[in-house]
């Protein structure tokens, strides 16, 4: 799967406005080592250097293409190309920070203690997740992907609930650390364009389904644009308003 860091921009403002309340729902943690796990184009470790500018920052992501974008952004980190599936740094460090990544990854129950167990004493594990798998945004994209035409291309590539239920992730960590809280919020997102739903899950939910069908992602594309007009209908100025869940959880050691 490739990324591209255009289409993910396209919506800043709003995507950074989850990893500005992970931030600030750490509260007093002042760690001297920050790993922004999942970093992408680099806009949450931005966010991280102006919290903390004095603390030693680590970008890591798996896209050639994302951390080409973060590494002219002028932030003062150390990109580092790595799968985070199997990720895990060589010392232990205070804070790992992801925002919007973790979801990308299976076994939960499995990679949250092994990224607790990375922390240094008093260490933080702060992740943000989209939990908006049951909203038409992404259960349109599962409907059409299961149906005769598609399916056999599809069939390995969508992934209807990445994401558990927030007291499945208060049992997995609650034994391992002194703190932990886990929260959801849910944005209304006010949009415009003519699809921006669309333009929206192109940055993401939909890029496995882009690099698995080529030049056929768009008879997808559009059919996934024409059932969204009825699940997110354009309102009298132009505008549509995108309601989208996202899961939070900060544990500390």
């Amino acid at each position: 799967m490739t990324w591209d860091p255009s289409q993910y921009l396209r919506y800043d403002i709003e995507r950074s406005q989850p990893a500005r309340d992970l931030i600030a729902a750490l509260g007093d943690v002042d760690p001297t080592e920050i790993v922004d796990l999942g970093c992408g184009t680099g806009n949450s470790t931005a966010l991280l250097e102006q919290r903390w500018p004095d603390a030693s920052l680590t970008g890591v992501d798996g896209s050639t293409e994302m951390l080409n974008q973060a590494s002219q952004s002028g932030v003062r980190a150390a990109w580092h190309a790595a799968d985070i599936v199997t990720w895990r740094p060589d010392t232990p460090v205070d804070l790992i920070f992801s925002n919007a990544a973790l979801h990308w990854l299976d076994n939960h129950t499995t990679l949250f203690p092994q990224l607790v167990g990375t922390l240094a004493e008093h260490g933080a594990l702060a992740v943000q997740m989209p939990y908006n798998f049951s909203q038409p945004s992404h259960t349109l994209i599962n409907d059409i992907a299961n149906e005769p035409q598609w399916v056999e291309r599809l069939h390995s590539v969508v992934r209807p609930s990445p994401v558990a239920a927030p007291d499945r992730y208060l049992r997995i960590l609650e034994p391992l650390v002194s703190s932990l809280r886990v929260w959801t919020t849910t944005y209304l997102h006010v949009l415009s364009g003519d699809h921006p739903v669309a333009e929206w899950t192109g940055g993401a939910t939909l890029r496995p389904v882009i690099a698995a069908l080529g030049d056929d992602a768009h008879a997808f594309i559009d059919e996934y644009k024409s059932r969204l007009t009825v699940a997110y209908p354009q309102r009298t100025d132009g505008t549509t308003v995108f309601p989208f869940t996202r899961m939070f959880i900060v544990a500390k050691r």
